[in-house]
């Protein structure tokens, strides 16, 4: 669609899109170019997921992520925002010390992020504090199935609802959290047959990482799907380019012009008119510099 023809994406539209069964393009992003460049793709929804403190920074998990952070990243991703409905991601142990805490937490990635709405990791264990920040005015979307905030009691990082009791679990919390006002519920690494029936369960839109194809939209890491992250490689993640073969492959060019004096090139220099140089050289000459 042209520039000139696009609007902000709000919540109605994103309804609107289940509503005609158009699937939803998701990504994260953590500064502004990524950003800038997601939303000029057009792709609907960016979160600056506490991912990046993993995908970004380097850190082993993301428990890590703290307010600050998160708003440092979001802030950064909302200058470059025009046109996709943005999320802001609740950090570990921002909402579930306390309703309150919660509210608060949320209220500033509203009004210092500049989000569109709030995420929220659990199921029916956080549907009152959930409800509670819904009834203070934010907007906020769900996410179960695969939690990494509360991987150490889920097992890790790994899929989840592979079991008839583990799946009806999952399926009862995206009714919990849909009763509690969610607008939206993320679902993550659940066998696909397993998200099918959570859409069937609940009216609100359903989003997948990892979840197949009946869900309506899809999310990635960023940085999985450009190959930018390779301490592994989650089976949902298609890579849809390998940035980072070719920007080792940049930096290794760059290195060899160095070393060869091949950069910079003559039109990679600045010039000064010849007289101007040549008055320099015989000043130069005629009045050395002081020491």
């Amino acid at each position: 669609m042209p520039e000139a023809e696009r609007k902000k994406i709000d919540m109605g539209y994103l309804y609107q899109m289940k509503a005609r069964g158009e699937k939803v393009s998701w990504l994260t992003a953590y500064d502004y170019p990524m950003a800038l460049f997601e939303d000029k793709a057009g792709i609907e929804m960016i979160m600056p997921g506490d991912s990046g403190m993993m995908a970004l920074l380097g850190h082993r998990n993301t428990l890590s992520a703290t307010m600050e952070q998160m708003l440092w990243m979001t802030q950064a991703v909302a200058r470059a925002v025009k046109y996709a409905f943005l999320i802001g991601d609740m950090p570990y142990m921002s909402y579930q010390t306390s309703k309150e805490e919660a509210i608060r937490n949320a209220g500033r990635f509203m009004a210092e992020g500049g989000v569109d709405c709030v995420k929220m990791e659990g199921g029916v264990d956080v549907a009152d504090t959930l409800a509670a920040v819904v009834k203070a005015g934010v907007p906020v979307m769900g996410h179960i199935g695969m939690t990494p905030q509360s991987a150490a009691v889920i097992g890790g990082y790994r899929s989840q609802g592979r079991t008839e009791s583990v799946a009806r679990k999952i399926i009862e919390d995206a009714r919990r959290l849909q009763d509690a006002g969610a607008w939206s519920i993320v679902v993550e690494a659940v066998p696909a047959k397993v998200a099918g029936l959570i859409v069937e369960a609940v009216d609100i839109p359903i989003y997948g990482i990892g979840a197949g194809p009946m869900v309506d939209g899809q999310v990635l890491i960023v940085h999985d799907m450009l190959g930018l992250f390779e301490l592994f490689k989650p089976k949902f993640v298609r890579r849809y380019a390998q940035l980072g073969q070719a920007m080792m492959e940049a930096f290794q060019h760059y290195k060899d012009d160095v070393k060869a004096n091949t950069f910079p090139g003559p039109d990679e220099c600045y010039n000064m008119p010849e007289d101007e140089y040549q008055k320099l050289v015989a000043g130069l000459k005629s009045r050395p510099l002081s020491r």
